[in-house]
């Protein structure tokens, strides 16, 4: 059996936001928090696209790739790829509620075929050595009730996976934009919590309106792990304190001037090798959250992102964090 994964605190693969260089961020201020790739469509990979996604930097294991697809031997083909990439774990998305996604027939609609989600994952899982996990959602459409999410993973767990992340919302297939989705659609955390008590075999990890720590403490009296999104791709200095309060261990990090250096010294490796500087300086909005200064650090980012060059106002950037 492959190793499983410490899933305590994760950070939810979010389109045009998790790329390899907001994880090496994120990984600067924590050691211990668990990666995800953006969704990598097996289409795409399969007829040799979107190999730039399933690029990444050694510094940010633990780190996993998430998949989206349905045809099983393109899974097993992208599954065996990413291994070989050195990924820690692949994880399937049955979560994401988005027209394009719906057409290809994966995502959240996929909830909606549990025996053919348990093929795959067994595919999958029996394919390569390292964990094969899920995300989904709590049901779909009008399939709101707690029995749904319950017969679902009960087909599901009979792939032989042990980790089930669940966003703790209905996923609306028709009506809703995946915006409206992330918002609409009611919370039901005691869904999530209740799964944890009829399936203690299974490791159970939440997700959906995370806003902190101090609630990630609350969820985990519940259940074994938490996904935090766009909160902390908002305020990536909320997993300063990620070490001592989750994992009780030394902070990895004290100051955000400390990050910022640390992050522009591997922006300026990272242009020689011919990366987009724009792409990696967005990630740095976020760092300023909460300072008086917030709102010049952000401009002085857009400043360099339109001059495309950064080495003369690094200096101002430093200066307008608080610490």
């Amino acid at each position: 059996m492959p190793k499983e994964q410490c899933h305590k605190l994760c950070i939810a693969p979010m389109m045009q936001y998790t790329d390899m260089h907001d994880r090496y961020l994120l990984r600067l201020i924590s050691k211990k928090v668990f990666l995800y790739t953006e969704m990598i469509a097996t289409g795409s990979l399969v007829h040799g696209k979107c190999f730039e996604q399933l690029e990444f930097n050694n510094e940010e294991h633990p780190v996993g790739v998430q998949l989206g697809g349905s045809n099983i031997n393109d899974l097993i083909e992208c599954s065996k790829k990413c291994e070989e990439y050195g990924y820690d774990e692949i994880n399937l998305n049955c979560g994401c509620p988005s027209d394009r996604v719906q057409k290809g027939r994966f995502g959240a609609c996929l909830m909606l075929e549990p025996e053919h989600v348990a093929n795959c994952l067994a595919e999958m899982q029996n394919a390569v050595e390292i964990p094969v996990t899920i995300k989904c959602r709590l049901g779909v459409d009008h399939h709101e009730s707690y029995e749904f999410i319950h017969n679902f993973i009960s087909i599901v767990k009979k792939s032989g996976i042990k980790t089930f992340i669940i966003h703790a919302r209905n996923g609306i297939l028709k009506g809703l934009s995946p915006r409206q989705n992330r918002n609409i659609p009611p919370l039901k955390y005691d869904y999530v919590y209740k799964i944890k008590r009829d399936f203690p075999e299974l490791d159970i990890v939440i997700n959906g309106g995370i806003k902190n720590l101090e609630e990630s403490q609350i969820h985990l009296k519940h259940v074994d792990g938490v996904m935090i999104g766009r909160s902390v791709y908002d305020n990536p200095f909320m997993l300063k304190d990620i070490e001592k309060i989750v994992f009780n261990e030394e902070p990895l990090v004290k100051s955000k001037k400390e990050i910022l250096n640390k992050y522009l010294d591997y922006v300026e490796i990272k242009v020689s090798e011919g990366h987009n500087l724009p792409k990696m300086l967005k990630h740095l909005f976020g760092l300023s959250k909460g300072d008086r200064n917030a709102k010049n650090f952000r401009l002085k980012i857009i400043e360099a992102m339109k001059n495309n060059e950064v080495t003369s106002v690094r200096n101002d950037l430093e200066d307008l964090l608080v610490y």
